[in-house]
């Protein structure tokens, strides 16, 4: 029941990030034209491992 509870959880982080890397593509692409690199990557992939991790 936990670790279904969990998962669930997990997944909705996962699709958060994934939710927050697209409403924040626009600023990204401006601070990349700056020079600028915004690691929002690296939350997605973060929370990918953790849910695959958990799916295990």
């Amino acid at each position: 029941m936990i670790s279904k509870l969990y998962r669930t959880s997990l997944l909705a982080l996962y699709q958060l990030t994934v939710a927050l890397g697209i409403l924040v593509l626009p600023l990204a692409m401006l601070a990349r034209r700056a020079g600028l690199r915004l690691p929002i990557h690296r939350l997605v992939e973060a929370a990918d491992r953790a849910y695959e991790n958990a799916a295990r």
